[in-house]
């Protein structure tokens, strides 16, 4: 039966305006980094991105490598934009990146005008797309003049085939210098995605004033820090757990430390006193940030993703919730596996 989408998909979710931009994003966006690849089963593939639409997300947001292998989650959502999702391309926000490694040779990963260009025209076979609405430089390439990058990211948006772009995992000061350069050219640099949960505070320290500043958007990936700010670990490591599944080398022993896991259980009372689950009260956190545009979650059951949204039933912290909060977070859990940037 073909599908057709919940006709009250907007009434709950809330929208942020991004930046200084005309551009508006749901309060959370669906993340394909995990659960899209092809050792996934399409059905709930489907699944997940129906509801979530349902639900009034509208973005969903993936990059080149996603997996595994890398590409096969664009070409799975390819499928399904194409089955599903192709009379609500209007409605959508689709983002990819390029940076990270992709295809073999000196160019199947940076910065470098080649690498961008060609692997946006690689999403793009992909998913079966004329264009992205975001195209980001997913990381940093020390070796590739800054000026290379913002002309590739310049090009997309000329050549139509990105509507805007975006960075990810820029300390501050790259993030200025990259800006300006973008600026010069007459685009603007519409958002930044950095790793941001109450494990890994580092964008607090400069770079959300800074991306303030420059009027661009901050969307937050790993908010739950690949799954240690859920219940999933609190008492043990289940066998099901994505640290035992192919393709869940972002979360590795060491993430479970014991210090780690007392932060988290300590956490966890603190939202059962909220009415909420710690993944809940950790989507809302960073929520209560005016300056973050959006939260990307990552689900792998209908049920996760459900449970998620209800963190927009409570985003209200009082001051001493807060204070709390803070004396069992920190802002580096010492180990840089999170996307913290290397450049601070």
């Amino acid at each position: 039966m073909p599908y057709q989408a919940d006709a009250s998909r907007y009434e709950a979710m809330h929208y942020r305006r991004c930046g200084r931009s005309g551009l508006l994003l749901p309060a959370l966006s669906l993340g394909l980094w995990h659960n899209f690849g092809d050792v996934d089963a399409l059905d709930n593939q489907r699944k997940l991105l129906r509801r979530s639409f349902d639900l009034g997300i509208i973005h969903f947001d993936l990059a080149n490598n996603y997996g595994p292998p890398p590409g096969s989650a664009e070409r799975n959502f390819g499928r399904l934009m194409r089955e599903d999702f192709l009379p609500y391309r209007d409605e959508l926000i689709i983002s990819t990146k390029a940076g990270y490694p992709m295809w073999p040779g000196p160019h199947g990963q940076g910065g470098s005008r080649k690498s961008l260009l060609a692997s946006l025209d690689q999403s793009l076979s992909r998913m079966g797309l004329e264009y992205v609405d975001i195209f980001y430089s997913h990381c940093v390439d020390p070796d590739t003049p800054p000026e290379e990058t913002a002309g590739a990211l310049v090009s997309a948006v000329e050549q139509g085939k990105a509507l805007y772009v975006g960075i990810s995992s820029y300390s501050a000061p790259r993030t200025r210098e990259i800006v300006g350069l973008l600026r010069e050219r007459g685009v603007p640099c519409l958002i930044h995605q950095p790793s941001y949960n109450l494990f890994n505070r580092w964008v607090e320290e400069k770079l959300l004033d800074t991306l303030q500043a420059e009027g661009m958007g901050c969307i937050a990936f790993t908010p739950l820090a690949q799954g240690l700010l859920t219940d999933k670990y609190l008492e043990g490591v289940p066998e099901s757990a994505r640290i035992n599944q192919p393709g869940g080398g972002s979360l590795r022993p060491e993430h479970l430390s014991d210090d780690n896991l007392a932060r988290a259980r300590a956490l966890n009372a603190i939202a059962r006193r909220r009415g909420q689950s710690l993944a809940q009260m950790a989507l809302a956190w960073l929520l209560r940030d005016s300056r973050v545009t959006s939260v990307l979650l990552g689900a792998s059951r209908v049920e996760q993703l459900e449970d998620n949204v209800a963190a927009l039933d409570n985003l209200a912290f009082c001051a001493e919730e807060l204070a709390e909060i803070d004396s069992h977070s920190v802002f580096d859990a010492g180990i840089n596996l999170w996307g913290k940037s290397s450049d601070l």
